[in-house]
């Protein structure tokens, strides 16, 4: 027995000693210090010849030390020993290496001959090629294992290797073959276009995968087209195309609504509301669905709120009690519900309504997300009666039950901008700071902007007077009373002028009046901000949010276009950045969309 124990620890030991060996080695490759690294490595492969990492590691070491003598001799020995076509690739490559290009083509050639006498060969000197970027060498050993063995699939490795050569029209014809025979792959290809259709390249890259999609949609009438057709058109953000699409898949395959009810979320959140409107009237034509009717109405009344003035809120409000009698009160109809409460706090300002609907809704047999969904807009009505502490309460209640979620999240930044609301300015900037690095990236933009406004105006004003009529004006905004909030913006421009506060202050009004529907007003304030505040951290969202204006609400897009472009110039740091671009080459005509 003790004989035992002690074979098992003298194992453990040169176990050990033999893992920091190889650790060290590579420690000293990753170094550059490719002396050290080739001593190492030279001990590590008497112990354990046959492994192909560590020659491997050696063979680049001798490389790296100009040693391309001993390399040659390393390989040679190496393919007496393991007669391997990768081996000839390896030995071409270390010619390619001393600049004798004849001989490397040789072996490259070689091992091409490789192949024709055993097509299986292709599988490590096709990789040893591609590790080496000889990408001509590594398309003709596929190309030729696949003539020889038609069951041979390499479609996925060519596309990647026509892309990394810069043949993107053969890239994009082999990804999609790759796609329509192995739908399974769909997500992987899908992830490698988009590497594609995002990066700084080519910009008719987009122009050339919509031609290919269109040209196999109508050459084969597969559904399969239709929905790739669809996932691009949603990559450009052209959300009334991608519904062509999805209408066509529809009418074939009529069974789920799931992936157009995504592209009219995705709709709103783009702001394309006229497509949303679309999208959800098209399923209440199509759909008896309870629940999908309740969430098409759901945001077809939200839409409505949003764009709304005073005189239309009697017919909004008899229409809501129209769907709620219609679909009654239940957990099914809660974020109806929720709507109603929303709608007569906010708009119609009868805070005690909203409150008794969202208590009786409470009563229902909810889940937790409904429970926290309810007692979030409770929170935000409290909040609107300025009754912070009950608010609070709330909020706190929904992180405690959702903690790591993003309800959770959600509650946690609304706690911090009610202290902020406040003006208990130390502890919201505690919460704000927290908050940065939510994972849900709209919560932590929130955040890393009320932590940047309560930074920059805290070290600027001690006694934070600025602050607090800013504060003031923005729970104004948050109140829904937009014509009280300019006001107070306005007298903080008069009051505070030249001061640290100036850029925000005209940030917000600019917001403001577009949020009412007066644009010009809008761009005034931004224009502000450019003339004078060019060296402000708001001038990415001033340019941005002035060429939106130009070109989505004013039809002006060459007054957009240099705006878009300021950003990509200028701010290539601004969250606005790819945005701005894709839109700039879409206005200057680099793409057809």
């Amino acid at each position: 027995m003790k004989k035992r124990f002690f074979l098992y620890c003298c194992l453990l030991v040169s176990f050990c000693a033999f893992a920091q060996n190889e650790q060290l080695a590579q420690n000293y490759f990753d170094k550059g210090d490719f002396e050290k690294a080739k001593l190492s490595y030279e001990e590590l492969i008497k112990s354990q010849p046959g492994n192909s990492f560590y020659f491997q590691r050696l063979v680049e070491s001798y490389q790296q030390l100009l040693q391309f003598d001993v390399a040659e001799k390393a390989i040679q020995d190496r393919m007496a020993r393991y007669p391997m076509g990768s081996l000839l690739v390896e030995l071409g490559y270390n010619f390619q290496l001393k600049k004798d290009e004849s001989k490397a083509k040789k072996y490259y050639q070689e091992a091409i001959d490789k192949i024709r006498k055993n097509p299986n060969e292709v599988y490590g000197i096709a990789a040893t090629f591609e590790k080496k970027v000889l990408i001509d060498y590594a398309l003709q050993a596929y190309q030729l294992a696949v003539s020889l063995e038609p069951k041979f699939n390499f479609n996925f490795q060519m596309a990647l290797l026509y892309g990394q050569s810069g043949d993107t029209e053969k890239m994009i014809d082999m990804f999609l073959t790759e796609a329509f025979a192995n739908p399974q792959n769909s997500i992987m290809i899908q992830n490698q276009l988009t590497r594609f259709m995002t990066e700084d390249g080519e910009a008719s890259f987009n122009e050339s995968l919509r031609k290919a999609l269109l040209v196999r949609a109508q050459k084969n009438q597969d559904i399969f087209w239709n929905q790739y057709l669809s996932w691009f058109y949603v990559q450009q953000k052209e959300y009334g195309k991608a519904f062509i699409q999805e209408k066509a898949i529809y009418k074939r395959d009529p069974e789920t609504f799931s992936n157009i009810v995504n592209l009219a979320q995705l709709s709103i959140e783009e702001g394309e509301t006229e497509t949303a409107k679309e999208i959800f009237n098209f399923i209440l034509e199509n759909t008896r669905d309870i629940e999908l009717q309740i969430q098409a109405n759901y945001y077809l009344t939200e839409m409505r709120i949003n764009a709304a003035q005073p005189k239309d809120y009697e017919a909004i409000a008899a229409d809501l009690a129209l769907l709620l009698k219609q679909f009654g009160i239940s957990p099914y109809s809660l974020s109806l519900q929720i709507l109603d409460a929303h709608f007569l706090t906010f708009n119609l300002k009868k805070p005690e309504e909203g409150k008794t609907i969202l208590k009786s809704a409470l009563e229902l047999p909810l889940s937790k997300y409904q429970i926290a969904d309810v007692k979030m807009e409770l929170a935000d009505i409290l909040l609107f009666e300025e009754k912070f502490n009950q608010a609070l309460i709330y909020y706190s209640q929904i992180e405690e039950d959702l903690k790591n979620d993003v309800v959770g999240h959600e509650a946690s930044l609304k706690s911090a901008r009610t202290s902020y609301f406040k003006a208990d300015f130390q502890w919201a900037q505690q919460q704000f700071k927290a908050l940065k690095s939510a994972s849900t990236q709209l919560i932590a933009n929130d955040a890393l902007e009320y932590f940047l406004l309560l930074a920059d105006n805290t070290a600027a004003d001690s006694t934070q007077t600025a602050l607090k009529k800013f504060a003031r004006a923005d729970y104004l905004l948050y109140q829904n009373k937009n014509q009280d909030a300019l006001a107070q913006f306005q007298t903080i421009l008069k009051d505070f002028k030249g001061q640290e506060i100036e850029a925000v202050t005209l940030l917000r009004i600019g917001k403001t009046y577009e949020k009412m529907g007066d644009y010009n007003a809008a761009l005034i304030q931004y224009q502000a901000i450019i003339d004078q505040h060019a060296e402000s951290i708001y001038i990415d969202e001033a340019l941005y949010f002035s060429a939106e204006i130009y070109n989505k609400q004013l039809k002006d897009p060459e007054k957009a276009k240099p705006l878009y472009e300021k950003i990509l110039f200028g701010h290539q740091d601004s969250i606005y950045f790819v945005d701005a671009r894709k839109k700039f080459r879409q206005l200057r005509g680099d793409t057809n969309l």
